[in-house]
């Protein structure tokens, strides 16, 4: 039985070539060329000044946060329904993470809980735009101005993506990506940060480089990670970027065919294709069981697994993590939507390499296992 993975990249443009390119030149660590055009062109497509790459999502979560200033006590206003790589950023810092439930419709953070969290330790709201919709921006951007808050977005799903025509990854005061491979632009591992604020771009580029002073080098003033993106990761998203609009479309129309041949079996909540500010790039074609299946995700992989389609859960809520609570964080508070998702949802394979006769595959196993259920 051939298994169908839950991501598969597509590797077959000019990888190779700019990868040999490095090789025959020498050019492989974080001083290769490739590194500042990669962060020109990246940065450019989401119409930002600046572009600093490092070595994944969470460095450039990580970086962004402390570029802010963000520090002890502070406090950062999140969705709980995310990956972990969000809080932690705002942890490690010594800062707390200031929870809000999610919206059912488009999975994303609930905007209209956020006014009420804001308090006078407030100092920043994180926009993370998740599996295919971005988040409400405007409204967020109002509350920002209106209480003098920093946005930080994560836009590490949405290569590609626009609200009302802007490009996502342009909206925060820093916006990050992710190029892990189930990304639309992958670069095996790697990340970004995109500013407009020449100050805090130059102030991520020290963060990201183990704070090197720029007079006297291995002198440092503050202690930082080594966070370098090498000019081989960045020779395979350049090759990527070439391709996002193609990929783009790409995904869409797997979307648009999982739901027309999903849309008639029972249980199953499929992902809204539109709403009034976006069309979804289905960065994974997501599902959630209806509350009349008396199984949980889990349950639903299994039986896929064992028909050879790989699948994977949705993101589990911050305020349930053992970390978290074994540092008494989030207590006694609930999230109901977002506990919901995390426990009904879960996507099916939706990489770029997936061909038709594999959807179809997963189509007919999908619909084997739910008529089991």
């Amino acid at each position: 039985m051939n298994f169908i993975p839950v991501n598969e990249p597509l590797l077959n443009g000019n990888e190779k070539k700019y990868l040999c390119e490095c090789i025959d030149t020498g050019w492989i660590s974080s001083e290769g060329p490739f590194v500042k055009e990669f962060e020109q062109k990246m940065s450019a497509t989401v119409g930002r000044k600046y572009g600093i790459a490092v070595s994944n999502g969470t460095a450039a979560l990580e970086i962004a946060v402390q570029a802010l200033g963000i520090g002890e006590g502070d406090q950062i206003i999140m969705p709980t329904f995310t990956i972990i790589s969000c809080a932690m950023a705002v942890t490690k810092v010594g800062a707390v993470p200031v929870l809000v439930d999610s919206d059912l419709h488009t999975w994303n953070m609930n905007v209209d809980e956020i006014e009420a969290k804001i308090t006078s330790r407030t100092k920043a709201i994180m926009i993370v735009h998740l599996y295919g919709l971005p988040v409400e921006v405007n409204n967020i951007l109002a509350l920002a101005k209106k209480y003098n808050l920093k946005v930080i977005e994560d836009a590490a799903e949405m290569h590609g993506q626009t609200y009302n025509g802007k490009p996502c990854g342009s909206f925060g005061d820093i916006s990050t990506f992710s190029f892990y491979p189930n990304k639309h632009i992958t670069t095996g591992e790697g990340g970004m940060i995109v500013t407009d604020n020449e100050e805090s771009a130059e102030r991520c580029r020290m963060l990201r480089n183990l704070c090197f002073r720029k007079d006297v080098r291995y002198v440092h003033d503050e202690i930082s990670d080594n966070y370098r993106f090498t000019n081989l990761q960045a020779a395979v998203g350049l090759a990527q970027l070439e391709r996002l609009d193609e990929f783009v479309e790409r995904k869409r129309k797997m979307g648009r065919y999982y739901t027309e041949q999903l849309k008639e079996i029972d249980g199953l909540i499929l992902p809204i294709e539109k709403t009034d500010y976006a069309v979804n790039i289905y960065w994974v074609y997501g599902i959630v069981l209806n509350n009349n299946i008396h199984a949980d995700n889990k349950t639903i992989q299994k039986l896929l697994a064992e028909e050879g389609i790989g699948s994977r859960t949705f993101f589990w809520c911050m305020h349930e993590q053992p970390v978290y609570r074994n540092k008494k964080l989030f207590f006694d508070e609930s999230y109901p939507n977002a506990e919901y998702l995390a426990r009904k949802g879960f996507y099916i394979p939706s990489g770029l390499a997936l061909t038709k006769e594999q959807m179809d595959k997963v189509v007919d196993k999908l619909k084997k296992v739910m008529n089991q259920i």
